[in-house]
């Protein structure tokens, strides 16, 4: 049997954050509209940027728990980056879905919903209410997968 396209492009999803560079949770994104993949990213330092990889991760030097302090990372998330090349290459995404490793946080909420982007798939929990609450106060769609 073939798979859903939610399940198609959610194991895109995982083949994509490999790319990532981050030391403590690699997170991948793809932007689709109509069935055709737009956009992809993955969490990383921006282009030209030494990677957490590279020279250490200040959130684990600090121990700063997830979902906090986003400001003291070097990486983009990957929501942020497939949003990035969107706007990059003159890419239109609105009406389109986001499928993505770990529920968007707060800060990639809001660029979700001001991108115009319609659906947000995940399958990771990340420890931000705020994000889900402006989800759906947007009335963005919001599904968690699980296979």
């Amino acid at each position: 049997m073939r798979p859903s396209w939610d399940e198609y492009f959610m194991d895109i999803v995982d083949i994509i954050k490999g790319r990532s560079t981050c030391l403590r949770r690699q997170v991948g994104a793809v932007i689709v509209k109509d069935r055709q993949i737009l956009t992809s990213g993955y969490n990383g330092a921006p282009s030209g940027c030494q990677h957490c990889e590279e020279i250490g991760c200040l959130r684990q030097k600090l121990n700063i728990p997830s979902g906090q302090r986003h400001e003291l990372c070097r990486a983009s998330h990957a929501e942020q980056n497939a949003i990035v090349q969107a706007a990059m290459h003159g890419i239109s995404i609105e009406g389109g879905t986001i499928y993505v490793t770990d529920q968007p946080c707060v800060i990639c909420s809001k660029l979700i919903i001001n991108s115009g982007l319609k659906r947000v798939v995940f399958r990771g929990d990340y420890p931000d209410e705020l994000s889900m609450e402006l989800l759906r106060e947007a009335n963005i769609s919001v599904d968690k997968y699980e296979k």
